[in-house]
């Protein structure tokens, strides 16, 4: 089967691409407001970039309901500065509870159970439960597609701290199956699976 963006509706091309780009790295990511409310919310359209510098990107689209900017959107442009969380399988319930659109003067980690933590070389907070933390600054953000629903903000942003818990190392190495990431299939979590290779 075929089938053109251009003919389909952006909800209709969410469906396929996030059926299509998989599985997909979660991004659970802490800022802080410039009236200092925390925020915290996933993204699984998450990646690397480089590693000289160590950057990482996030797709963050506008919000549905009125084409507005996400708190988190809002919060990294204004201040420049997000921690991004790794999510293991303990996590998941707690982390889909943050995904709804709260009031930007509500803070997630209360509302989710979450445990914050202060960073040491940003304003956002850590969460403490999870087993990898990166403490970021902007590098670039990137306007995608206007207002209309569905476009959104490419963010790239340099890692300036890793926070690595010393119970996923083995030998100086982060041990993946220790780690037990989540993962995102279309609308579905993942967990790591069978090691191929």
């Amino acid at each position: 089967m075929k089938f053109d963006p251009s003919e389909q509706t952006y909800r209709e091309n969410y469906t396929i691409m996030s059926a299509c780009i998989v599985p997909r790295p979660i991004a659970f990511v802490s800022t802080v407001s410039i009236d200092g409310v925390p925020n915290l919310a996933p993204f699984s359209y998450f990646n690397g970039v480089t590693s000289a510098p160590p950057t990482l990107s996030i797709a963050i689209a506008r919000k549905s309901r009125d084409s507005g900017k996400k708190d988190t959107l809002s919060n990294i442009l204004d201040t420049g500065e997000f921690v991004v969380n790794i999510v293991n399988t303990d996590m998941v319930k707690a982390m889909n509870s943050t995904a709804r659109d709260f009031p930007p003067e509500i803070n997630e980690f209360e509302e989710a159970g979450f445990t914050e933590l202060p960073a040491l070389k940003v304003k956002a907070p850590l969460v403490k439960e999870s087993p990898i933390k990166m403490e970021c600054i902007l590098y670039k953000s990137i306007e995608i597609g206007g207002l209309q629903a569905g476009s959104g903000f490419l963010i790239i942003g340099e890692i300036i701290l890793f926070h690595i818990a010393d119970e996923i190392m083995d030998e100086g190495k982060i041990n993946i199956q220790k780690l037990d990431p989540l993962g995102r299939l279309s609308g579905n979590y993942t967990t790591l699976g069978r090691l191929i290779g």
